[in-house]
């Protein structure tokens, strides 16, 4: 018997395109995936965990941006059931407006949002300068995660929009390259600023 995320969707046929990310974005499905963080403590078990997981837990604990705490809406409890829904909410939305699988939708979204440099600061002899630094994958993963959950967050806060209907819209977006993606705009902005700071 094949297992389907959520009891849904089949993974058959999904892979990891960027090679780089292959060993990072981690396809095993989960009917329900709740792993009640039994990897914590190991090195780079966030990797062994299914991907919408990663994302069901970054939903609920996004971050926060610029070191002031994130836009966000009530969701963000730490209630596993309530993210569940959440997440299988946002996959069936992403389903019905791309008619494609939701989870090949959400890993090809994650690879393009994953941004290849970030930027430091050094401080070398009292002034501070920029350097760029090439992301390492895990971290590409971690981050490209981040900003989609943040961007969904952001459209919803103090809107009548739906937290799902703001997330699908970020994980299409970021799918199809656009613009519009919070996740893709930014990856775009640090690659010009590191490509500056060389």
């Amino acid at each position: 018997m094949m297992i389907k995320a959520f009891n849904r969707w089949s993974m058959e046929g999904i892979k990891v395109q960027d090679a780089g990310l292959e060993k990072y974005i981690s396809l095993e499905p989960r009917i329900v995936p709740r792993s009640g963080a039994k990897y914590a403590g190991n090195r780079f078990h966030k990797s062994k965990v299914f991907i919408a997981e990663r994302f069901m837990n970054k939903i609920m604990v996004p971050g926060h941006k610029g070191k002031k705490h994130v836009k966000s809406s009530y969701h963000i409890t730490g209630k596993g059931q309530t993210v569940y829904k959440i997440m299988e909410k946002t996959l069936s939305q992403v389903e019905a407006k791309t008619k494609l699988n939701p989870i090949k939708v959400l890993v090809k979204a994650i690879e393009n949002a994953a941004p290849r440099e970030e930027i430091i600061s050094i401080e070398y002899g009292g002034a501070r300068y920029p350097k760029a630094l090439e992301c390492a994958p895990q971290r590409r993963v971690d981050i490209a995660i981040r900003y989609m959950t943040q961007g969904g967050y952001q459209k919803s806060f103090n809107s009548k929009k739906p937290i799902e209907s703001c997330l699908s819209e970020e994980i299409i977006n970021a799918y199809n390259l656009s613009s519009g993606s919070a996740a893709i705009s930014k990856k775009q902005e640090l690659e010009r600023q590191s490509d500056a700071s060389r």
